[in-house]
């Protein structure tokens, strides 16, 4: 059984354990130098894995979502963990228990996904009502729904990722509804509970978080778009309108050109979706960031999703706390201590003079 995860390998640690192969490839040096690369993970991250001497066998055995063991050495490749394979072969059956190698959420599916159809039930257009528990209502939509994640990495990046994001961005929507009277909040519920459906048939997690072929070719806002425009037109006398702003709503969710939107949000509720949308994946990001181990005091572990560290704001503050302590205390202990007398000049005693030499300069 598994024994040793990603995030716990150490630098210049031997270690036996079990992986699953999220990519596998045959590489060559720039001298020709042919090799084996691998990707490997478990629930708690990923790390590439390289093997170099007697791995043609394994490369023609293996491949990508097999579970593996291997024997092998953590280095450091370009300030990055990396394991130097000395031995693998495929893992038997009897050695896996597939919750070692998926993350999942840790709040209570069911009840997300009951308080997903509670807001769908919300929803006071009975237009948008009727679209929204429709999908959700789907037996395979609601089984995929439960149990999809978010995104592959970026955000949300386990099972049950989908749901949770979704449930932060109604109860968003719900809060930022009131403070801005002119927006309609039956929209902005609908973009949240359908903006990642194409997310369902995007991503396969059965062993591992990655893309269908269709869901590579296409993405998950063509493939929502097309699931959501067949919803529509079952419902019989659907306003023509409505239906084009709901799939304005879902291909300009990522707000920008570069970032796979087909149209920039042009109603405010798409542009306030946008928004929501970000802030929740990007500080689902920065959460991950600050859980994962850092060797670092201070700083967090790298975020390839947003490009930086962040500061560990407590231990930051809790540092500067004990070292402005510390200050007080000796400046508290100086003005406390005993002040030393001041030193004083003891006066040097006079020389007797000559009677007979003072009244010479006396009288010369």
């Amino acid at each position: 059984m598994k024994t040793s995860y990603v995030t716990d390998l150490l630098t210049e640690q031997n270690i036996t354990s079990f992986f699953l192969v999220h990519e596998k490839e045959l590489r060559n040096t720039r001298e020709g130098r042919a090799y084996l690369r691998l990707e490997l993970g478990d629930r708690s991250g990923t790390i590439e894995a390289r093997m170099w001497d007697q791995f043609e066998a394994a490369a023609k055995d293996i491949q990508r979502d097999d579970f593996v063991k291997v024997q092998a050495r953590v280095e450091v490749y370009r300030n990055r963990p990396q394991l130097a394979l000395i031995q693998l072969r495929l893992a038997k059956p009897e050695e896996i228990d597939l919750a070692d190698y998926l993350p999942h959420t840790t709040a209570d599916v069911e009840k997300m996904f009951s308080e997903l159809r509670g807001y769908a039930e919300s929803i006071s257009n009975s237009w948008l009502k009727r679209l929204v528990l429709g999908i959700i209502a789907d037996p395979e939509t609601a089984r995929c729904y439960k149990r999809a994640p978010a995104a592959k990495v970026m955000h949300h990046a386990y099972l049950g990722g989908l749901l949770e994001h979704v449930i932060s961005l109604c109860g968003m929507a719900r809060r930022v509804a009131p403070h801005y009277p002119e927006l309609d909040i039956d929209l902005l519920l609908t973009a949240c509970i359908l903006h990642d459906v194409g997310k369902l048939e995007e991503l396969c997690y059965e062993r591992a978080i990655a893309y269908t072929a269709p869901g590579q070719l296409l993405g998950h806002i063509v493939m929502e778009l097309e699931t959501v425009t067949r919803a529509i037109d079952k419902i019989e006398g659907f306003p023509a309108p409505l239906k084009t702003v709901v799939q304005h709503l879902l291909i300009s969710h990522h707000g920008q050109y570069e970032f796979g939107s087909p149209k920039l949000p042009m109603i405010r509720e798409a542009l306030v979706f946008h928004y929501l949308d970000d802030l929740d994946s990007k500080l689902a990001a920065v959460r991950v960031a600050l859980a994962t181990p850092s060797g670092d005091d201070e700083w967090s572990a790298y975020s390839n999703a947003l490009g930086r560290k962040f500061l560990k704001l407590d231990e930051f503050l809790k540092g500067g706390a004990a070292k402005s302590q510390s200050a007080s205390a000796s400046a508290y202990a100086a003005s406390e201590a005993p002040k030393a007398e001041p030193k004083r000049e003891i006066p040097k005693p006079e020389t007797k003079r000559d009677a007979p030499s003072l009244l010479r300069k006396l009288f010369s």
